[in-house]
């Protein structure tokens, strides 16, 4: 049996990517790719716990933030594709013009 701990470090280390993705990255898609990244490593690291206190509980939460971060793919990709036919990049510098 694989220790929680290993499952935490992994868990960490795509988070650590994902935040590096995040501030490094200027394209909207990989910004996007990050972030959801991350969001799987706070899955991961639930589904971890869940099954060292042998609870179903981070599983359930688990299942919900899979439901809302397909809502939130769909969402944010179509709001990348519509901003990518009005200005034709997603180049997170030159979106900056989208304010007030």
């Amino acid at each position: 049996m694989v220790p929680t701990t290993y499952y935490l470090a992994l868990s960490g280390l795509l988070f650590a990517l994902g935040m590096i993705g995040v501030l490094t990255r200027r394209t909207a898609i990989m910004v996007f790719l990050s972030v959801e990244l991350m969001l799987n490593a706070a899955n991961l690291s639930l589904v971890a716990f869940a099954r060292a206190w042998g609870d179903l509980t981070g599983q359930t939460a688990v299942f919900i933030v899979m439901t809302l971060a397909a809502a939130e793919v769909a969402i944010g990709l179509a709001i990348i594709v519509a901003i990518f036919r009005k200005r034709e990049t997603t180049n997170v510098d030159d979106l900056a013009g989208l304010k007030g």
